[in-house]
């Protein structure tokens, strides 16, 4: 076991594999930063939803789950998300499907922005960072 404040990468098969040079999450000092995901199939690396950016969504928000559940989180303990929309007309109808995954409790901070281009032609991203279950 790694001392608390000395930084950890959190890997899990159950989320895409980074495709650069950063790891799914780090944690440290009881805060994990997670990574940004897009709609990649964590077995196949490819994406999914053909462009609709409802599936897509879905996609994430798995990925994003997988990769707190391997950091010892949960969406509960998630404290702040930022989301990427490369059409911010698309913004009520991935804000549904974010809810369905952090309207327990207190929502997490957010911000969202509208971006030029996402990787692999993707419609959303969203990273966060969350408190660890100690």
């Amino acid at each position: 076991m790694s001392h608390p404040m000395q930084p950890e990468a959190v890997i899990t098969a159950s989320a895409p594999a980074p495709v650069g040079p950063y790891n799914q999450a780090v944690k440290a000092g009881g805060v994990l930063y997670c990574s940004g995901q897009i709609a990649l199939d964590p077995s196949t690396g490819l994406m999914v939803g053909a462009g609709d950016v409802e599936a897509e969504t879905r996609q994430v928000l798995s990925n994003l789950q997988a990769v707190l559940e391997a950091g010892g989180s949960s969406p509960g303990q998630v404290l702040r998300t930022t989301v990427f929309l490369a059409d911010l007309g698309d913004f009520a109808r991935v804000n549904a499907i974010y809810a369905e995954l952090f309207s327990d409790g207190v929502s997490p901070a957010r911000a969202c922005v509208e971006v030029a281009a996402l990787p692999k032609g993707a419609r959303v991203e969203i990273d966060c960072i969350a408190l660890v279950a100690e």
